[in-house]
């Protein structure tokens, strides 16, 4: 008896183990939203942002540029959930809060696109949640 309650414990712990392994963060490299997705984000945001971050992402007086070298730089190592709560919470300078989870969701898809990242097969989800486990790489690791 205490054979198979050793084996099941050991059993346990090596499928524990197992998973946790295979729910490594995810990276924006790895295809996390959809080009429909960003196109829909790319409306949202000619709407709600350009005015202030410009046409081409690339910032307007005190506002800063959502595309290039500078934003990788300055979000390197952090989540795309930050970058979705940043924008949730302080976002559109007028009215913050004002954007559904889904537009908010839609805008970082396009951001990411901006920046190269290449898009999937799904949708980047819209709670922080979910986006806390995709991390922002300014380059690919190989």
């Amino acid at each position: 008896m205490k054979t198979k309650i050793t084996v099941a414990v050991l059993a346990m712990t090596i499928g524990f183990h197992f998973k946790l392994h295979s729910q490594a963060a995810a990276s924006v490299w790895d295809g996390t939203y959809t080009a429909d997705q960003a196109k829909r984000g790319e409306s949202v945001y000619g709407t709600e942002c350009a005015s202030c971050h410009g046409d081409a992402l690339d910032g307007v007086g005190q506002a800063p540029a959502l595309a290039g070298d500078d934003f990788k730089n300055n979000w390197n190592g952090q989540s795309v959930g930050d970058l979705f709560e940043k924008i949730r919470a302080t976002m559109p300078a007028g009215a913050p809060g004002k954007l559904k989870p889904e537009q908010n969701a839609a805008i970082v898809a396009f951001i990411l696109k901006s920046n190269g990242f290449p898009a999937g097969s799904k949708e980047l989800a819209s709670d922080f949640e979910n986006l806390q486990k995709i991390k922002i790489e300014a380059a690919k690791h190989k």
